[in-house]
């Protein structure tokens, strides 16, 4: 397998939300990227520039952090379907039959992005689902307390890499995230993939549900509401990651900050595990949802706070309704 390390750069409307174009409110303007071996070697490199033709003025903070201007867009940039194609096409370049590639990115505001810009374009969609490597969400759950997660530039400092070229240019934040994973020495990568979230299940047929890193991860069709969704019992029955069967509930659902639903279970042969439901919209609809839920073991002390973050939730509840 070769990995794919990219990243983009993006213009948005200098006007604000007043001149954004409903279909496409970030326009890419550079992909820059690193082809890395199954060893994360590197092994090739891309980059194009594009011409920006929906919003042809850089954004006044945009301007601020980019090596370049209008004028190198104009002059040295090509029309995005021609850049894409020729980045898709660099992507499969040298693989032999059989072999695959699969995208790393440093968050997932790239891919996102990369196929909002191909749908503008009416280009062929990536295939479904589409596994890929968040190289920012692996480094923190390695390197950083409760898995945070951190901008490029602290990785890069963290495991003392020479920052050598400058940031916010595509090409090299691409680069300094294929020097992280080649410096924090990714074991098991394979495993610590997610899905992207661009396209969602439709229907029963199309859901996701996998186990792989030890965590059990599942993607949902749409439903009418989030309590519809919490209603199915598969999405809130609480299972071990480890051998599948169901736990015993130790902290029922609630609502963390942030909206995400949270809740642990107990499985008698491998202990305390969490599941974490986040809902996203699904259409236009003000109420229609999918989930992405994932299940993992955690230790005790994570238990402990979980339950005492539920209960002290309730009680503040409790006080609320006695006040009103």
């Amino acid at each position: 397998m070769n990995y794919i390390v990219f990243d983009l750069e993006w213009n948005q409307s200098p006007n604000g939300q007043a001149g954004e174009h409903p279909r496409i409110p970030f326009e890419i303007i550079e992909i820059g990227a690193y082809k890395l071996s199954d060893s994360y070697e590197i092994i090739g490199d891309f980059r194009r520039l594009i011409t920006p033709k929906i919003y042809k003025r850089l954004h006044k903070y945009i301007r601020t952090i980019l090596n370049y201007d209008e004028r190198e867009l104009k002059s040295n940039g090509v029309d995005f379907k021609s850049a894409c194609t020729d980045f898709l096409e660099w992507c499969g370049e040298g693989l032999s039959e059989g072999e695959e590639y699969a995208f790393c990115t440093w968050g997932t505001a790239d891919l996102f992005c990369l196929q909002n810009n191909m749908d503008f374009y009416r280009m062929e969609k990536l295939p479904f689902p589409l596994k890929y490597f968040n190289i920012q969400q692996i480094f923190g759950e390695m390197y950083l307390k409760n898995s945070d997660i951190c901008k490029l530039e602290k990785a890069v400092d963290m495991l003392k890499i020479e920052m050598d070229k400058p940031f916010h240019a595509a090409i090299n934040d691409a680069y300094y995230t294929a020097r992280v994973m080649q410096r924090a020495h990714l074991k098991n990568l394979k495993e610590k993939y997610t899905y992207d979230i661009y396209r969602h299940p439709k229907s029963k047929d199309e859901e996701i549900l996998d186990f792989h890193n030890s965590i059990i991860e599942r993607i949902t069709m749409e439903y009418p509401s989030k309590r519809d969704a919490m209603s199915n019992k598969e999405l809130s029955g609480v299972v071990c990651p480890k051998c599948g069967k169901p736990t015993k509930r130790r902290v029922k659902w609630f609502q963390m900050n942030g909206g995400n639903q949270v809740a642990v279970g107990k499985c008698l042969i491998h202990g305390n595990v969490m599941a974490t439901i986040k809902f996203k919209p699904a259409s236009d609809s003000r109420d229609d949802v999918f989930a992405i839920e994932r299940v993992e073991k955690i230790k005790r002390r994570k238990y402990i706070e979980l339950k005492d973050k539920r209960e002290k939730m309730l009680e503040k509840k409790r006080i609320i309704r006695e006040i009103s």
